[in-house]
């Protein structure tokens, strides 16, 4: 059903359509409307039967949904941010008891100082941590994804967050084509659980592992993200089947064909990224972009097939690896190892920052012209930086560089 509706209500509808049985609940902005809408629909009975669980915190949200998930309930939860954060120890207990969670991320920057608007600071923090990361292009992928993810984490038996930029995703009101519940049960099969927690048959899970079996244990964990490889494809074109959209996947050439310079990014900021490319290809400028959807497992095969021809890549950051620079550009540069090429990171849009089209030409206006460097700051006020160098230079006590900026751009609150 196409409607004109917001983000966090296309996926809470969608995710209802999934037939979860447990939801555990805690607000946190920008995720907050999904739960929101799921509460409704739990208690209006349209989605029943299913146990809607107000937990304390964003750490009891994940315990809730691994005991759920262990007793053999389709799990689901939504967080952002610091509730990420708050949740890692339980992130690693679900991936490492391969139990297939499903779980929205309403990407949101991580304090301090505190921030509330979109980068990909948090789920980026938790790349390693065994669970499989889709990062949504648009509200309609946000929606679809959630099926595949279901369908995902319960082939592989492995925990999924679908990642959705927090506001401009989150909050957005746009045409977004709903599933109705025929056709993601015609997708979706019920759910049966690899392993369950049994009265009758009692077993232990998540018990003591020494060294001489750990290093196999994880692997496999390893070996099952590469299984999702193959799998995330093949449920994306059994996806396209069912619902008659090209939605998910591992990767999204835009225009590489014959592209010298090939823009990489995930997220919303792949809408503006297209633009620009179109515009700089009706002035003969042969530029592409390619959209990674699968962080982890990262399709490494794929972005090198997508890279491989071009002259020059630029990353788009999202997050910043605080004393290297670039996450993303990183597992680039090794899909793309024995490849001779330029390579560029460029950090951007952190807090929440308009990456504007402007912004964009003169950044790969630079890349072609051979004036970007390896790692750049879309943006940056070096000289507001400038200044609290100094001035942390001239006195040991400075104060928080953060308010101190802040009074120089006077904007302090």
């Amino acid at each position: 059903m196409l409607k004109q509706t917001e983000g966090s209500r296309a996926v809470a509808e969608t995710v209802a359509y999934c037939r979860p049985e447990v939801i555990a609940a805690y607000p946190i902005s920008p995720q907050t409307h999904i739960v929101e809408e799921l509460s409704r629909l739990v208690k209006s009975g349209a989605l029943d039967p299913c146990e809607y669980v107000n937990v304390e915190s964003e750490f009891a949200a994940m315990s809730m949904c691994i005991g759920a998930s262990a007793a053999g309930a389709r799990a689901y939860t939504a967080t952002a941010s610091q509730g990420l954060l708050y949740m890692v120890e339980a992130l690693y207990n679900a991936s490492g008891l391969g139990l297939p969670i499903v779980m929205t991320v309403a990407n949101r920057a991580i304090g301090a100082p505190i921030n509330i608007w979109n980068d990909h600071s948090d789920t980026m923090s938790q790349r390693d941590s065994g669970w499989i990361q889709l990062y949504a292009r648009d509200n309609q992928e946000a929606a679809d994804l959630h099926p595949q993810a279901f369908r995902l984490a319960e082939e592989v038996s492995l925990p999924v967050m679908v990642c959705m930029d927090g506001f401009v995703l989150t909050h957005a009101w746009e045409r977004v084509e709903v599933p109705e519940q025929a056709q993601v049960d015609a997708f979706l099969p019920p759910y049966e659980p690899r392993q369950v927690l049994d009265p009758g048959e009692p077993v232990s899970i998540g018990a003591m592992v020494g060294p001489d079996a750990f290093t196999e244990v994880r692997y496999l964990a390893h070996a099952k993200q590469t299984q999702a490889l193959e799998a995330i494809p093949r449920i994306a074109r059994e996806f396209q089947q069912v619902f008659g959209r090209d939605s998910g996947g591992l990767v999204h050439p835009y225009a590489c064909e014959d592209a010298e310079t090939v823009v990489v990014a995930l997220g919303s900021v792949l809408g503006t990224v297209c633009d620009v490319v179109d515009e700089m290809r009706e002035g003969g400028v042969r530029i592409g972009a390619l959209g990674i959807t699968s962080f982890r497992p990262f399709p490494l095969e794929e972005v090198r097939a997508a890279l491989g021809g071009a002259r020059r890549i630029v990353v788009l950051e999202r997050a910043l690896a605080v004393g290297i620079g670039g996450i993303v550009s990183a597992n680039v540069r090794t899909a793309l190892s024995g490849i001779q090429l330029d390579g560029h990171t460029v950090v951007a849009g952190l807090g929440g920052r308009a990456i504007t089209k402007a912004s964009l030409h003169r950044l790969f206006g630079d890349a072609i012209a051979g004036r970007l460097g390896q790692l750049t700051f879309l943006d940056l006020n070096t000289d507001l930086v400038e200044r609290e160098l100094a001035r942390m230079a001239q006195n040991r006590r400075s104060g928080p560089s953060a308010e101190n900026m802040l009074r120089d751009m006077g904007s302090n609150r």
